[in-house]
């Protein structure tokens, strides 16, 4: 008899498994589906809309959308219904849906998007609501952005509210102009949105005041605390006195509203003290500070009354409609909440004495100021002292002038005067420990600094000796940038080395050398610490030249380019930013 034994099965390698993707499967089983419709082949229900029918599939139409897997659920009398009437949606937006739940594709024009997002959104077929917006978002434009607007709000798309939303503040001048009745069909939730827009380029105050009052007389009467909501919204610190007393409407007779027009009245009535009592309500509704560059000439002793305001980022020039109304150099600009100072300088003016032309030249102590709200310069209170070739700062609102060059001779002053703007007065200052003119002054972590170096702590009355650059330096700049100050370079230096100083350490460090040296240009500091070089004058073949050449100093790489060139050759300007009026 044969002993019987159990063989052990074979031992084999495992074995590896792979899953696999076809891209083309989904597309074949689309385009099956598809062929089946238009054949009208296994077509289990009808959908009809405004009369028209519409042959489909219950298995496509559930698994491709909400509305409908609920529809044909197993409890609903629709599940075996031969046929379902959608009276809520036109023919138009069903077929377009249908489409796109056949086929992948959406077919959608300016003038179909709106029954197209209807359909799609009833039906709650997601993927085609989201393209109806990025097609929406895509077409905004002045002809379109009002439309839109009105079909976002309804449907619920914030993503495209909110993106026509800002395209009606762009082109509001255009709106108005072209398109008013398209704003005065605006749902309201976006008018309030646009009225709180920050930048509304090239529009009036006004004009968005009458654009309100209009609104609210074709669309009221509207409950008090939604037309107050409306109407605070509008800044009227920035329409003129004589436009505000011409205002009647009765929306604007509420408490609320009355109390805005009053304190508008009050603004206006400041006078001096309006630049440290700025609100959202006198506020401009404008772009990201420009450069000013005040004054200045083709020669130093051929200065222009001409004002450019220069965009960072388009890197283009433009002229201030109103000029300086006095040929100044040597003189200073600065700004406080958001109007234009310019000080002393000496006023070139041209002469004629027995036939022969002259220039006179007077120091000057004249302070100007320009409202860029309404385009209008105005004299404010004088300094104490006529200055020349000094420098002045801004601390906390406060303008300070420190040092210069005397009226009647060469001698400097070591005076040092501020503006206080409550009391409409300029009162003196922590008087320098020498006389100084030439210098250059700024501000950094509520302190004053003067080059050679002094310190003023504003909240004392000394100046506090504290490190002297490496180069001594004459007719330069300084300029402070994240938490450090920055020397650039003065009048006739050898070399073109910038230096940085550290308040910390109270310690000086060179920097990369300007590309080319020049003396006598004009310089700001950007709200992204970077510095602005505009123009100035250098040694060329043994000459002076003016140049043209806008450069910039990246302070955190330590590195210059030249960026753009000025629209003429220019020296002697002086630089500060300010929000301008498109």
């Amino acid at each position: 008899m044969l002993d019987a034994h159990l063989s052990s099965p074979p031992n084999f390698w495992m074995e590896s498994y792979s899953c696999l993707y076809s891209s083309s499967h989904r597309t074949g089983l689309l385009s099956g589906f598809q062929r089946l419709r238009s054949e009208r082949k296994m077509c289990d229900v009808v959908l009809e809309a405004g009369g028209v029918a519409f042959p489909c599939h219950r298995a496509l139409l559930a698994s491709s959308s909400e509305y409908f897997w609920a529809l044909f659920g197993e409890t609903t009398k629709e599940s075996s219904a031969a046929s379902v009437d959608l009276p809520a949606l036109t023919p138009e937006g069903l077929d377009a849906v249908l489409d796109f739940l056949y086929s992948g594709w959406l077919s959608v024009s300016p003038s179909t998007i709106a029954v197209v997002l209807q359909a799609a959104r009833y039906l709650q077929v997601e993927t085609a609501v989201s393209i109806c917006e990025r097609f929406m978002i895509d077409g905004l434009s002045a002809q379109t952005c009002c439309c839109y607007a009105n079909l976002a709000e309804s449907q619920v798309l914030s993503d495209a509210l909110e993106a026509a939303n800002q395209t009606i503040a762009t082109e509001m001048v255009t709106l108005l102009q072209e398109s008013r009745d398209d704003l005065l069909q605006l749902n309201v939730q976006s008018l309030l949105a646009v009225l709180d827009a920050d930048e509304i380029p090239g529009v009036r105050e006004v004009e968005l005041v009458k654009l309100a009052l209009d609104w609210l007389d074709g669309n009221g009467p509207l409950p008090l605390l939604k037309s107050n909501l409306l109407l605070s919204r509008l800044r009227f610190g920035l329409v003129c006195p004589d436009d505000l007393a011409r205002l009647k409407h009765r929306a604007l007779s509420t408490p609320l509203i009355r109390s805005q027009l009053t304190r508008a009245l009050e603004y206006h009535r400041m006078g001096p003290a309006q630049p440290i009592r700025q609100s959202k309500q006198s506020t401009l509704r404008a772009s990201a500070s420009r450069v000013l560059l005040v004054g200045g000439g083709s020669g130093v002793d051929r200065p222009e009354q001409h004002v450019l305001a220069f965009d960072p980022s388009s890197r283009t020039f433009s002229s201030l409609s109103s000029g300086l109304p006095l040929r100044l150099r040597h003189h200073c600009a600065c700004s406080v909440g958001g109007f234009l100072f310019v000080l002393g300088g000496e006023e070139v003016k041209d002469g004629d004495e027995d036939g022969k032309k002259s220039v006179a030249v007077a120091t000057s102590n004249q302070v100007l100021r320009y409202d860029p709200r309404f385009g209008r310069w105005e004299q404010a209170e004088a300094m104490l002292e006529r200055r020349a070739q000094f420098s002045c700062c801004v601390a906390g609102g406060v303008i300070y002038a420190i040092g210069g060059r005397r009226a009647d001779a060469r001698a400097s002053v070591a005076s040092v005067e501020f503006y206080d703007m409550t009391a409409r007065a300029w009162r003196r200052g922590a008087t320098l420990p020498r006389a100084l003119h030439g210098h250059a002054s700024t501000v950094l972590d509520d302190s004053v600094y003067v080059i050679q170096l002094l310190r003023w702590d504003l909240s004392g009355r000394v100046w506090e000796k504290r490190a002297s650059m490496s180069i001594a330096r004459f007719g330069h700049r300084l300029a402070s940038a994240h938490g450090f100050i920055y020397a650039l370079l003065g009048m006739y230096e050898p070399f073109c080395d910038i230096e940085r100083y550290d308040s910390q350490a109270d310690h000086w460090t060179r920097l990369r050398p300007l590309l080319v040296g020049s003396f006598g240009y004009g310089m700001a500091s950007t709200p992204s610490g970077n510095l602005l070089v505009f123009g100035g004058r250098r040694w060329s073949d043994g000459q002076e030249v003016v140049t043209k050449s806008v450069l910039e100093y990246d302070t955190k790489k330590d590195r210059w380019r030249e960026i753009c060139q000025l629209p003429r050759p220019l020296t002697g300007t002086e630089c500060t930013l300010l929000p301008l009026p498109d």
